[in-house]
């Protein structure tokens, strides 16, 4: 079952679990005001494929694909990585469904803190339009998962860096929907609730 808790930005290596002490969790509810949406689908199960198609029917993804990430399976694996965790934003959802392994998603509140969210094999995530999100694996270095599209399979990343992303209407859209009223349902560091940004 997937679990989240903001990310506590230290030196070590990203794939570490990065909590704070004591962890400040981050419950479904919460993630879910964010837009973000997820359904465990057990992959131990006979027939679990039919409730994949299920979700691909009421949500209208046609396409589909699956990606292995470990050094023996991705070419130029440690370039990609580098990429996935890249903040960036897409003008689609990101779907995955995690078939074998353990990764990463990490996400940002509405007050702009990074919410790390550990995903592992049976978890189905879905990240909506415009949040800005990273990826990596853990310290096991090794995930595969389904992608699902709604059109054709493709990846296309705008990067935070960019200063046109901010004002990109899949993000302007994502903070006025998702971020802004979600904003009293997180806390700073401090205790204070978050101001969307």
């Amino acid at each position: 079952m997937v679990q989240a808790w903001y990310y506590n930005p230290t030196e070590d290596d990203g794939r570490e679990l990065h909590k704070y002490a004591p962890n400040r969790p981050v419950s479904l509810d919460q993630l879910a005001a964010i837009g973000v949406a997820y359904r465990r689908v057990d992959v131990t199960q006979d027939g679990y494929m039919y409730v994949i198609e299920g979700i691909c029917r009421e949500r209208e993804y046609k396409n589909r694909d699956e990606i292995t990430i470990s050094k023996e399976r991705l070419p130029g694996y440690e370039e990609k990585l580098k990429i996935f965790f890249t903040e960036h934003m897409h003008e689609d959802e990101e779907i995955r469904f995690i078939l074998e392994g353990t990764g990463y998603f990490d996400v940002r509140s509405p007050g702009d803190e990074w919410i790390r969210i550990a995903c592992e094999a049976s978890d189905l995530i879905v990240l909506p339009a415009g949040i800005y999100h990273r990826f990596t694996l853990d310290t096991k270095n090794y995930l595969k998962a389904m992608r699902l599209f709604k059109e054709d399979p493709k990846w296309t990343p705008l990067n935070r860096s960019d200063p046109a992303t901010d004002s990109n209407s899949y993000r302007t859209d994502y903070v006025q929907h998702f971020a802004k009223p979600a904003a009293g349902l997180f806390k700073d560091t401090v205790g204070n609730a978050a101001v969307a940004v």
